[in-house]
């Protein structure tokens, strides 16, 4: 078989909450996050193979790349599907082969028009299937596997494909899997309940090559529960520890764990020195009947507040998913979600609406209670397109969350939030959100922009605040003001819609 020539490509985003759409260009990136998946996938084609690669959030895919390639390679999340199945028609106006792969093929493969053929599941498995059929001529249609790799075999990213500063976080991953079972997550259904990770060596070549790529900054670690395996992950914090140590701590990082983390001191202790300034979990709802019905066991064995409160004295954030619209929820869960986030310090409140995402446990339920409206989009925020029925009635659902949303991100009760926090939250001198010279042009470019916004007064006295009251966590503070821009900026959108 000659050498190919293969398109790459990664959908476009809509704007989301977390996406950071508004203030990207302030801070000069195009994208928040790099998209881990598919820029792994060329780590294990042919090394003759001729590749490009187009994340259409940094540009558009043009009629030039699709003529030039002999197959273009596709992976997207649910939350992409308009964008996926745009590329799809370009492709099939140049009668140009569609292979298919990730989260949103592997769950909807059997409604996907237009591809010719899908790679499912995990790719170290399913691609190599397909290469070799490839090579010999006779390609099948699908390609899937319910078996779960060894990713301590999978190879290191190909981040020299894309321009990294184009981007304000880069990705790695650890581990792959939860132990808990979630009624609305598809996490276990993706990747099993049993915590695969890869080597701490791994980690550190990832880190490694990051670094001679000259990136300083943010790094996620995209796992679905870093802390699943515990003892791995402590073993890996040691690892971290020593090379953040090493170089004087370039990256900022930040992960997603379960709120048990909050009963491990030692472990809370190695995040820190590793210099994780943030946390996302999933907090969902103050709502124990929920927390009940949703199969969110390990919240109910906690007390939140107290969890939240226990990260921050440790100087690390704590940024919650939340949801409402479970069955349990009565039409005083909006007011009590925000007392909640009010009494937590939180100060990134990601509260989304429930939505059934094809291959969970909720939506087989919601099946069989013919409940069940439309496939989800894959938006849980700032989305009308409920696509269940809800013990709720639907406006009373939808206004309640417009109105939560509109009085969390009121840049007024924002800002008291973010000086609320700031007030507990420890300094964390191993957290390498260090002042930087592009901070200046930075600070320049934010404070003109919120000064004279609709909301200025309250920006102003907020700066005042916090130079005042914590003026060693200023650049943190500053962090917050920003992340507040976007926020208010999506609040606004689909207050207008």
């Amino acid at each position: 078989m000659l050498p190919l020539k293969i398109l790459l490509v990664w959908p476009k985003m809509p704007p989301t909450y977390c996406g950071y759409e508004y203030i990207l260009p302030i801070v000069g990136k195009k994208s928040a996050n790099l998209p881990l998946g598919i820029l792994t996938i060329p780590s294990m084609l042919p090394k003759e193979w001729d590749l490009k690669f187009v994340d259409m959030n940094i540009n558009q895919i043009d009629n030039y790349s699709i003529m030039w390639a002999d197959m273009i390679f596709i992976s997207a999340m649910q939350i992409q599907k308009d964008s996926f199945e745009h590329v799809v028609e370009l492709c099939k106006l140049f009668n140009k082969p569609v292979v298919a792969g990730g989260p949103y093929a592997t769950n909807n493969f059997e409604n996907i028009i237009g591809v010719s053929h899908f790679v499912l599941n995990e790719g170290e498995i399913t691609l190599p299937e397909f290469l070799n059929d490839l090579k010999s001529g006779s390609p099948k249609y699908i390609y899937k596997t319910d078996k779960k790799f060894d990713i301590t075999s999978t190879p290191i990213p190909r981040f020299d494909l894309i321009k990294l500063s184009d981007y304000a976080s880069v990705s790695v991953q650890f581990s792959r899997g939860c132990p808990f079972n979630c009624e609305f997550c598809n996490v276990v259904q993706l990747f099993g309940r049993k915590i695969r990770t890869k080597t701490n060596d791994q980690i550190i070549k990832e880190f490694d090559q990051l670094y001679n790529y000259n990136w300083m900054g943010n790094v996620f670690i995209v796992d679905d529960n870093f802390i699943g395996d515990k003892r791995r992950a402590k073993s890996l914090l040691k690892e971290i520890i020593k090379w953040q140590k090493k170089y004087e701590y370039p990256f900022s990082l930040f992960t997603q764990t379960s709120i048990n983390v909050s009963e491990d001191d030692e472990l809370l202790g190695l995040l820190r020195e590793a210099g994780f300034g943030m946390l996302f979990i999933g907090i969902e709802t103050p709502n124990k009947d929920s927390l009940s019905e949703t199969g969110k066991e390990q919240n109910l064995k906690i007390n939140l507040l107290e969890s939240i409160h226990k990260i921050h004295s440790y100087g690390i954030e704590v940024d919650a998913g939340l949801i409402v619209g479970f069955d349990n929820d009565g039409e005083d869960i909006f007011e009590k979600q925000m007392e909640f986030i009010e009494k937590a310090n939180i100060v990134s409140a990601l509260v989304g609406v429930l939505t059934a995402l094809p291959g969970t446990r909720l939506y087989e339920r919601l099946k069989k209670e013919n409940r069940l409206l439309s496939d989800s989009l894959g938006i849980n925020t700032h989305s009308s397109g409920i696509n269940f029925i809800p013990t709720m009635g639907h406006n009373e659902l939808i206004n309640g969350y417009n109105n939560l949303m509109r009085h969390l991100y009121n840049p007024k009760n924002y800002f008291n939030r973010c000086i609320s926090l700031l007030r507990k939250l420890e300094s964390n001198k191993n957290y390498s959100r260090k002042f930087r010279m592009i901070y200046i042009w930075y600070l320049i470019k934010i404070v003109s922009v919120q000064t004279f916004s609709s909301y200025g007064l309250s920006y102003i006295w907020y700066m005042i605040r916090l130079l005042s009251i914590r003026p060693k966590l200023f650049v943190e503070g500053f962090r917050m003001a920003i992340q507040g821009h976007h926020f208010f900026k999506m609040v606004r959108k689909y207050e207008d819609k």
